[in-house]
Parts: C-alpha cells; structure tokens; sequence
C-alpha cells in the first residue's frame, strides 16, 4: 500500500535521509573513538549505527509503493573533532529528533491515517530517546578522559525498532515492538 498523503512521504524520505546519514557518522565517530582510546564507546556507536540502519530501513519500506527519485533534505552535523565534541553532535542530533522531528512526523502520519509510517517515526523515537541518554554518559565519561564503562556488557539492538540496551537484558520481549529478546543482535 502507498503512502497517500504527500507531506507524511516527504517526512518519511527526510527521516530516511537523517538516519542512514547519522548511521555512516556513527560508524566513522566510532572508529575516531576507538583510535583515540575509546574501545567501548566505539563499540557503542557502532551498536547505534545498527538502530539507525534498522530505523532507515523501516522507513524505507514504509514508502514501498512510493517509487521515484526525489531530493531529500536531511540535516547532520559533518567533520571529525574531539571525541567528546563528536559526542555533542550526537547528543544534539538526537535530542533534535526526540524533541521535534519525531514527534512532528509521528503527529503527521496520525492525522493523515498513514499507519506504516506511524509505527515507523514510533519505533525510531522510541530507540532515540534511549541514544540521547547513552550518548549524555558516554560525554560525561570521555570529558573526564574515560572510555565507556561496558567492557564486559553487550549491547543489545532490537532488529525490528532499534531499541537499545547495554547490559544483559532480562525482558522476554522488546518494549517497544514486542519481538521476541531472542532476536536481537548483541554488540559484544
């Protein structure tokens, strides 16, 4: 089924855009991460590289049936600096989604009846929320000269929603999407 409202498949194309950009600037503040002496917060970045991935992904196949090329607008922070300063565009990027994208978009997709993407801009601000408070410690943390203290927990990404979890998690199923624990994937 398409998507039948124009403005809620321009907000799911700019959410595709913001994601998988935000998935490749993870990956690349990882690497910084771990060349700098951050092995466990690299970790971490690549973890939440995978929920942008799963998050890009769910909005891409939101828009389905909604073929063409198209112009996407995506804001995102560029360039490489301290780890810490890295972790403030993460932080602020996030924070940017949680407090007004997400919940923009979401309250589109509701009032336009568009369910697939509902759930889509759900599951991201769902997973998003968790990022902004991972991201908030591990700045706290390499400001002090500190690497992440998770060596010996995986982290858990839900291949469904991009929920994010450090630790063993002890819950039969996601919170957010309610797939079974078994299925996620563990960043070790």
């Amino acid at each position: 089924m398409a998507i039948d409202n124009g403005m809620t498949a321009d907000f799911l194309r700019s959410a595709f855009g913001g994601e998988s950009m935000a998935h490749m600037r993870y990956l690349i503040w990882g690497e910084h991460a771990e060349k700098e002496g951050f092995p466990n917060l690299g970790r971490l970045y690549k973890a939440i590289a995978h929920a942008e991935y799963v998050h890009s992904r769910n909005h891409f196949a939101a828009l389905k049936d909604n073929t063409g090329g198209y112009k996407v607008d995506a804001g995102g922070e560029f360039g490489l600096k301290s780890v810490a300063e890295n972790l403030v565009w993460a932080i602020d990027g996030e924070r940017g989604e949680v407090e007004q994208m997400y919940p923009v978009y979401m309250n589109t997709a509701v009032f336009q009846n568009e369910k697939e993407a509902e759930r889509s801009f759900h599951y991201a601000l769902e997973a998003e929320k968790i990022h902004v408070g991972l991201f908030e410690e591990a700045r706290e943390h390499a400001l002090k000269g500190e690497d992440m203290p998770i060596a010996d927990q995986p982290v858990h990404i839900c291949p469904v929603c991009g929920f994010t979890h450090v630790g063993e998690y002890h819950e039969d199923r996601c919170p957010v999407c309610h797939v079974s624990k078994d299925k996620f994937i563990a960043f070790e």
